[in-house]
């Protein structure tokens, strides 16, 4: 039987509180000890008292100092643990990054569109619980920082910066001024490194340099001279600025979603999402970062081809309008080839888009080529490889457009009906579709078109001119939504790969499977246009594409001279002494492509220089070509490479952006300017034999006033490192 509360309390038996004093007892000894105090410490009021009262004092802060520095040192070492290299202001959003050496190798300034200096620590519902540190500026943007080793050699950190609101693009920009920085893409400049030229906010897609936009070929990878690289993930809608002002030189990322360039959310709000690697020096983390093993299903005739055009020229034909393009023109330009002293006799005749009546009909004309058939018969009993040129454009003019438009396998107007197509214009093309290669049935269509024209004529190969991003009609929309333009290119690209032979591709954002080579883009037929074809080389080479087209020799459009033809008309060649430099160049590099040739000048010192140029390549260049393509299939690294891959802590190899070598055994240093018969050469450690007069040369130092004539071609092959003079 239970009792009453009061009755336990009264008896005192049972009850917890009286089994050491009552609370009443307490209470009252507390005052007690109170009242007395004063007395007591007036007692004991002495010297010794003081003494002791000073060492309790002194006692306690030490407990404390040692509680708070533990706290500060296990703080520190948890960060260290993550962030072992970074420092990082929270508050002026300033970030400095070393190497194992301490040495700063990255120096960035984030957020720099915030205006918000209060930073919080996320709340615990947006913590990833992976280790990373998570901050938030209030209703602006959230920022994750994490750290990762690839291996003992190459540390990364991993910034992720989430948008709070669409007027707040998160923006970070790195200094420039403290290294140099190559990669990205082709800017209207060409320079190299990127601090020697600018370029505005631009989204980071394809497109033409003269426009102020990107080249055809770009690459969200940057690496430094420090050994610093930065690589931005594709789900980025990313924006590149490249500041190079007397104050500042700032290479900056942004992501912002826009009306064309990433009008697709593949996020609610957009995201920065990208990198930074260090590593112990810039080559060995390019050559860490570098996409390996090329060769990954590579079969003996993908090699063969590979080799066919390191060793034969591309023969392009000149033609602005179908009516220019004939089977008499395709004849009589292989027969001028053929006749030509010196050149080779054989090599790819690329024949562009205007083998068809109206572009898009993957059709040949019979009235221009009524005997197609047996003039290729011909060509290839004489040596020669055929590529015809195809476009994912449709002509409203072509028969194939209405079909097209009925199974809706073109690209769709946003915001309007779906059978209703978006037109857009390329080249010499005012109105046109675009086929939709997100569509299921729109590959096959294209294939057996295509399977269809190559079984009845026996062609080599196509030739895929995609144009760039912007080609793509603005207000595009696809069946399958793409994270931006360029995604269509690698798209249409993969959906014909192992379907039909691809010689080429005019564009790319990801490199094709080997043999598939990239074109350079068009240069102007101008001594500014020599001097971008190196830049671009050399850029395109660091993204990983090793095998590169580049263009004609003399330029491709806009050539400044006009010589009469026999027949009373008039043709464009470009000036002789350019064309001259151009041909030297060009001798060197992967491929050599010709829309005029030598013997086109009637000039017979001209076709001398082109014979003992096409002699110098059969002996000295393709060998060490074929010997770097294989070199290139197996870990990455380009054929025509920068001299700071030969030494990235030669602090002169940085900024040379007129000279390269083929792989590791020959350097070139090409005569860029008009008039010029002499040049500055550097060369790398080693010794060099040079190609002018067999002498040899030491490396490590420049070589003033090198005479080269206009016959010349100065270039230096690598000798044993136990050669002694």
């Amino acid at each position: 039987m239970l009792k009453p509360p009061g009755e336990d309390l009264e008896s005192g038996a049972d009850s917890p509180a009286m089994s050491i004093t009552s609370v009443n007892s307490i209470a009252s000894l507390l005052r007690e000890k109170i009242q007395n105090l004063p007395q007591t410490i007036r007692k004991k009021k002495s010297p010794e008292y003081k003494t002791k009262i000073f060492v309790g004092f002194l006692f306690i802060a030490i407990v404390v100092l040692i509680v708070t520095s533990y706290f500060l040192y296990n703080q520190k070492v948890l960060a260290k643990a993550y962030f072992e290299k970074i420092k990082f202001n929270k508050v002026q959003r300033l970030m400095k990054i070393h190497n194992n050496e301490g040495v700063i190798v990255v120096n960035a300034a984030l957020g720099t569109t915030l205006n918000y200096d209060k930073v919080l620590p996320c709340l615990p519902r947006d913590n990833k619980h992976d280790g990373s540190l998570c901050l938030e500026w209030m209703h602006r943007a959230r920022l994750y920082l994490d750290f990762h080793d690839l291996d003992d050699a190459v540390k990364c950190y991993n910034l992720r910066w989430i948008s709070l609101s669409d007027s707040v693009p998160p923006t970070d920009c790195f200094d420039l001024s403290a290294a140099h920085w190559y990669g990205g893409g082709q800017t209207a400049e060409a320079a190299w490194p990127l601090e020697k030229g600018g370029h505005p906010f631009r989204p980071f897609v394809t497109g033409r340099v003269e426009d102020g936009r990107w080249g055809n070929v770009v690459k969200r990878y940057f690496v430094s001279s420090k050994g610093a690289a930065i690589i931005v993930d594709d789900k980025t809608p990313l924006h590149v600025s490249i500041r190079t002002n007397e104050d500042k030189k700032e290479l900056c990322l942004r992501a912002q979603y826009d009306d064309f360039a990433f009008v697709n959310r593949l996020t609610p709000s957009a995201e920065l999402n990208y990198s930074i690697c260090v590593g112990s020096n810039m080559s060995e983390l390019h050559n860490h970062l570098s996409e390996h093993t090329l060769w990954d299903g590579l079969k003996k005739e993908d090699s063969n081809v590979i080799d066919y055009l390191l060793t034969e020229p591309v023969w392009e034909i000149i033609s602005d309008s179908d009516e220019i393009l004939t089977e008499e023109t395709i004849y009589n330009f292989t027969e001028d080839i053929t006749n030509s002293v010196g050149i080779m006799k054989q090599g790819h005749v690329l024949i562009n888009e205007f083998w068809q009546k109206n572009i898009g009909d993957f059709e040949l004309d019979i009235d221009r080529f009524p005997t197609l058939d047996k003039t290729l018969d011909m060509l290839k009993r004489r040596g020669f490889r055929v590529v015809f040129t195809i476009q994912p454009f449709i002509s409203t003019e072509s028969f194939n457009f209405a079909e097209a438009v009925r199974k809706r396998l073109l690209v769709s107007e946003r915001f309007s009906d779906r059978r209703i197509p978006a037109l857009t214009r390329y080249k010499s093309l005012q109105s046109a579709g675009m086929l939709d290669i997100t569509n299921e049935k729109t590959v096959p269509w294209l294939l057996e078109k295509l399977k269809k024209v190559m079984n009845k004529y026996k062609f080599d190969a196509f030739f895929l001119d995609m144009g760039t991003a912007y080609d793509l009609p603005h207000y595009y929309h696809c069946d399958r939504p793409l994270a931006n333009p360029d995604q269509y290119k690698v798209t249409f690209t993969n959906s014909l790969l192992g379907s039909v032979p691809v010689f080429g591709i005019s564009s790319a954002v990801l490199r094709p499977r080997p043999p598939t080579f990239v074109f350079l883009p068009p240069f102007e037929s101008s001594w500014a246009g020599l001097r971008g074809v190196v830049p671009t080389l050399l850029t395109y080479g660091v993204l990983g594409y090793p095998f590169l087209i580049p263009g004609a020799v003399g330029g491709d459009y806009d050539a400044p001279q006009l010589i009469p033809k026999k027949n009373g008309t008039e043709r464009s060649l470009p000036d002789e002494e350019l064309y001259i430099r151009w041909l030297q160049l060009a001798a060197f590099l992967p491929v050599v492509r010709y829309h005029h040739l030598p013997s086109s000048y009637g000039n017979q010192n001209i076709s001398e220089i082109a014979k003992s140029l096409a002699l110098t390549r059969q002996n000295k260049v393709t060998p060490k070509l074929k010997k770097f393509a294989r070199v290139s299939l197996n870990i990455g690294l380009p054929l025509i490479r920068p001299l700071w891959m030969l030494d990235s802590e030669d602090p002169n190899c940085h900024q040379v952006s007129d000279e390269f070598s083929i792989g590791d055994d020959i350097i070139v240093a090409p005569i860029i300017d008009s008039g010029r018969r002499q040049r500055e050469v550097y060369l790398p450690a080693g010794v060099w034999k040079d190609g002018i007069d067999g002498g040899l040369r030491k490396g490590s130092r420049w070589i003033h006033d090198y005479r080269v004539e206009e016959h010349q071609v100065a270039y230096f092959e690598r000798m044993p490192d136990n050669t002694r003079f």
